[in-house]
C-alpha cells in the first residue's frame, strides 16, 4: 500500500488539519459578524437581490435555494461550530467516511458565501481556502495514512501560490526588478499594522535585501517543493519563516497564514504512526478526484507561462483550482477617503463635522495601527480600494453612506466609533480625499503622531437622505 500512502506524514497531515481549521474557524466568524450590513437582507449588496440575477450554475450556493438572514446566520455559525470541532479531532473519533463528511460541510457552507458575497468576497485567499478545503476532505483521519497524491496536490497548490505571485511582481511593476518597492509598500499597502511604521523606516539597503530575499523565496525555493527530503523540508521552512516576516509587517486577513498551513503539510516530522492501508473505495475516490483536479490544473498552469499572467482568478464555479498572486503593482503614495457627518441644518464648510472612525484603516493620525490578521475586516479593505479610485465604489459606498445617515445598528458594528448617538443620526454626511504618510522619528516624538495627512480634494458633497430607504 506505500504507493498510495505515506504514513511518514501522518504528524504532518494532523498538524495541517488542526491548523486548517483554525483557519476556516476566521473565516466564517468574520462572516457571522459582519453579513447584515454588506450582505444581508438589508445590506450594501443584498444577496437576495443578486440570486435573481445570477443562475445556480454560474455561483453555485445554498443560498440560491432560500435566503433569510436567519438562514445566513445558522450556517455561519454552523461554520464555526464545525470549525471547533474539527480543531478539537473530533475527525480522528469518527469513521472515514464521518471525517470525510465533516470536512465536506465547512467546504460548502463557505462555497456558499463566497458564491454570493460579491465584492466583499473577492479576494484570492476566500479561493484558496476553499481550493485547500476541498483538497482537506480527502485527507483521511486516523484509520487512514495520509494519501501521497493528496500531498502533492497541497505542494502543487504552494508551488502555484507563490510561485505565480513571484512571476507577477517580476512582470509587473518596474520597483520589484529595482529592489525598491519596499520603499513604499509598508506605508502604502492595504491595512498596515502595529509594526508596519517601523518595517517603513528600516534603511533602504535593508528594504532591498528584502525583496531580493522574497524573489528568491518565491521563484527559486519553490522548485525544491517538489525534491526528496530534507529539502522540501527546508524549502517549506523558508517559506513559513518569510511569511512570519509579512504577518509582521501588515495585516492579509488569512493569506499568510493559510501559506504557512499549507507548508506545514509539506515538513517531515520524523516520526510514522497510525495504519498504512486504505479501503479499496477511498482509494478509488481519492485517485478520481486527484486526477479530475490536475486536468483542471491546465489553465493556471498555463497562465503561469501567460505573458499576460492574471491574478486571484477562478477558472471553475467551484474554486477547485485557481490562480493567485498580489501586488503586482505598489502605490507610491497613500490616500484615504475620510467619512464625516454633521447634525447641522446647513453643511457649510466650517460647520461641526464629525468624523467616523474605522477598526483597521488609517483615520485620526494619532490612533496606532492594530493587528486584526486572520480576522477580515472587509469594509476597512474595500475603503483602501476605494481610495485608489472611485470605480471601486460602485453602489455600495453609496449604500453606506445611506445608512450612515440612519445610523443603522449593523453598519456601525463594522466601525470603531460613530460620532452620533443612537438615537440623534447625522443629517448630512460627507466624504474626503486625504494624502497620509508615516510620520519621521522627529514628528513622531514632537507629535506622538504616527500618520501626517494633508486634505486633496471632496470625495463626496454633503448628502442627506431625501425620503425614507426604500430597499430591495
Amino acid at each position: 500500500m506505500q504507493w498510495f500512502t505515506a504514513p511518514e506524514y501522518w504528524i504532518g497531515r494532523l498538524v495541517f488539519q488542526r491548523a486548517l481549521a483554525v483557519v476556516y474557524l476566521f473565516a466564517f466568524l468574520s462572516a457571522a459578524l459582519q453579513f447584515r450590513a454588506l450582505l444581508g437582507e438589508r445590506g450594501m449588496l443584498p444577496i437576495p437581490r443578486f440570486v435573481r440575477h445570477v443562475p445556480f450554475r454560474r455561483a453555485p450556493s445554498l443560498f440560491q435555494f432560500h435566503y433569510s438572514d436567519r438562514f445566513f446566520a445558522v450556517c455561519a455559525w454552523t461554520g464555526c461550530a464545525v470549525s471547533l470541532a474539527l480543531v478539537a479531532g473530533l475527525d480522528s473519533h469518527v469513521p472515514l467516511w464521518g471525517a470525510m463528511l465533516m470536512w465536506l460541510v465547512p467546504w460548502v457552507l463557505y462555497l456558499s458565501i463566497v458564491n454570493v458575497g460579491q465584492t466583499w468576497y473577492g479576494f484570492g485567499w476566500e479561493s484558496l481556502l476553499l481550493e485547500v478545503g476541498f483538497l482537506a476532505v480527502f485527507l483521511g483521519n486516523d484509520e487512514v495514512a495520509p494519501p501521497i497524491v493528496v500531498l502533492f496536490l497541497l505542494r502543487w497548490v504552494l508551488f502555484r501560490l507563490e510561485f505565480g505571485a513571484g512571476l507577477i511582481k517580476m512582470r509587473g511593476d518596474e520597483c520589484w526588478r529595482r529592489l525598491t518597492c519596499l520603499d513604499y509598500h509598508h506605508e502604502t499597502q492595504p491595512m498596515p499594522g502595529p509594526l508596519s511604521w517601523f518595517f517603513h523606516h528600516l534603511p533602504r539597503p535593508f528594504h532591498r535585501a528584502e525583496v531580493a530575499a522574497n524573489h528568491f523565496t518565491q521563484l527559486v525555493v519553490p522548485v525544491f517543493l517538489f525534491a526528496p527530503q530534507p529539502i522540501a523540508t527546508a524549502a517549506a521552512s523558508l517559506m513559513i519563516v518569510t511569511q512570519l516576516w509579512l504577518v509582521l509587517s501588515g495585516n492579509f486577513a488569512w493569506l499568510n497564514w493559510l501559506t504557512i498551513v499549507i507548508a506545514l503539510s509539506v515538513v517531515d516530522y520524523g516520526e510514522s504512526r497510525g495504519p498504512t492501508g486504505a479501503p479499496l473505495w477511498y482509494q478509488i475516490v481519492v485517485l478520481a478526484v486527484a486526477a479530475g483536479l490536475l486536468v483542471l490544473s491546465y489553465r493556471p498552469a498555463r497562465n503561469l507561462i501567460s505573458r499576460a499572467q492574471v491574478m486571484n482568478r477562478s477558472f471553475d464555479p467551484l474554486h477547485l483550482v485557481n490562480t493567485y498572486g498580489a501586488f503586482g503593482s505598489v502605490s507610491r503614495v497613500r490616500y484615504e477617503v475620510v467619512v464625516e457627518g454633521t447634525a447641522e441644518e446647513v453643511p457649510r464648510a466650517d460647520a461641526d463635522w464629525r468624523e467616523y472612525e474605522f477598526k483597521g484603516k488609517p483615520g485620526d493620525p494619532r490612533r496606532w495601527p492594530l493587528q486584526f490578521a486572520p480576522y477580515h475586516l472587509r469594509l476597512d479593505w474595500l475603503m483602501w480600494f476605494v481610495a485608489l479610485s472611485p470605480a471601486y465604489a460602485g453602489s455600495w459606498f453609496g449604500g453606506l453612506m445611506e445608512r450612515l445617515l440612519e445610523n443603522d445598528r449593523d453598519t456601525l458594528r463594522l466601525l470603531r466609533r460613530s460620532p452620533f448617538p443612537a438615537d440623534s443620526p447625522p443629517r448630512f454626511v460627507r466624504a474626503r480625499l486625504y494624502r497620509y504618510r508615516y510620520t519621521t522619528w522627529r514628528e513622531l516624538r514632537e507629535t506622538g503622531a504616527c500618520w501626517h495627512r494633508t486634505q486633496v480634494r471632496e470625495f463626496l458633497p454633503p448628502t442627506r437622505l431625501e425620503a425614507p430607504a426604500q430597499r430591495a
